[in-house]
């Protein structure tokens, strides 16, 4: 009546947990490449002229809300 659990093969386990592995690398490097690009594009937009022009132009509207 008792259900015994079969271990799994021990290679297949270490095949797996390499798979894993390579696999958390690949996410790894992916999100770096994300981070860079990220930050990239918020350097951009904070050079760009257009963002310039309207904080140039709600700083006076923020200055006389004090």
């Amino acid at each position: 009546m008792t259900d015994l659990k079969k271990l799994p093969d021990p290679e297949k386990v270490k095949r797996t947990v390499e798979r894993l592995r390579a696999s958390n690398q690949q996410l790894e490097a992916v999100t770096l490449a994300l981070d860079e690009l990220i930050a990239m594009v918020e350097a951009d937009t904070r050079h760009s002229s257009l963002t310039t022009y309207r904080i140039g132009k709600y700083k006076p509207l923020a200055s006389e809300e004090k």
